[in-house]
C-alpha cells in the first residue's frame, strides 16, 4: 500500500514544482503594460528635458467626468507607442501636483500637450481615439526633431 500512495503523491509533486518553476519564470519577465509615466513635481522637468524625446502629456484631475470618460484610451495609447524610441507618453495628476499644472498652464481637464527638449510644442485638441492621438504626436515630434536639427546646424 504504501507503494501506491507514493505514487498518487508523485503526480502532484510534480504539478507543484511545475507550478512553481512557471511562477518563478514568468515573474523573470515583466507583464505587458502600458508605458505611460507617471510625473510629478520632482520628476517633470527633468524628464520633459530629455534630449531629442517628444512627451505627449495628459494633465487630468480624479474628480473631473471628462478624465473618467477617457477610460483606458491614455494607457491604450502608451501601449500603442511603445514601439516609438523617441516618444514617451506621461500623465500628470494635476490635484496631487498643482504646480507642474499652474507651471505649464493648465486650465482645464483634460489637457494634452506635446513636449520636446523641454519646450511645449503642441496642444492636442482632436478626437479622442488611439489612431487620431497617435499620428498627432508621431507628426509634431517629427517637426520638432526636424526644427531642433535645423537649429543645431545654424550653431
Amino acid at each position: 500500500m504504501s507503494t501506491s500512495t507514493s505514487m498518487r503523491r508523485t503526480p502532484t509533486l510534480s504539478l507543484l514544482t511545475i507550478t512553481i518553476t512557471s511562477l518563478i519564470f514568468l515573474s523573470l519577465f515583466p507583464r505587458t503594460q502600458s508605458e505611460v509615466i507617471t510625473l510629478t513635481s520632482d520628476t517633470f522637468t527633468d524628464k520633459i528635458k530629455e534630449k531629442d524625446t517628444a512627451w505627449f502629456v495628459k494633465f487630468c484631475v480624479p474628480w473631473c467626468k471628462h478624465c473618467k470618460n477617457l477610460g483606458s484610451l491614455w494607457d491604450d495609447l502608451g501601449k500603442a507607442m511603445e514601439g516609438e524610441d523617441e516618444i514617451e507618453v506621461g500623465e500628470v495628476d494635476c490635484g496631487l501636483d498643482k504646480a507642474v499644472c499652474t507651471k505649464v498652464d493648465i486650465h482645464s481637464y483634460p489637457t494634452f500637450k506635446v513636449f520636446y527638449d523641454g519646450e511645449e510644442v503642441a496642444r492636442y485638441q482632436g478626437s479622442r481615439d488611439v489612431e487620431s492621438m497617435k499620428t498627432f504626436v508621431l507628426g509634431e515630434s517629427e517637426k520638432a526633431a526636424a526644427k531642433a536639427l535645423e537649429s543645431d546646424k545654424e550653431l
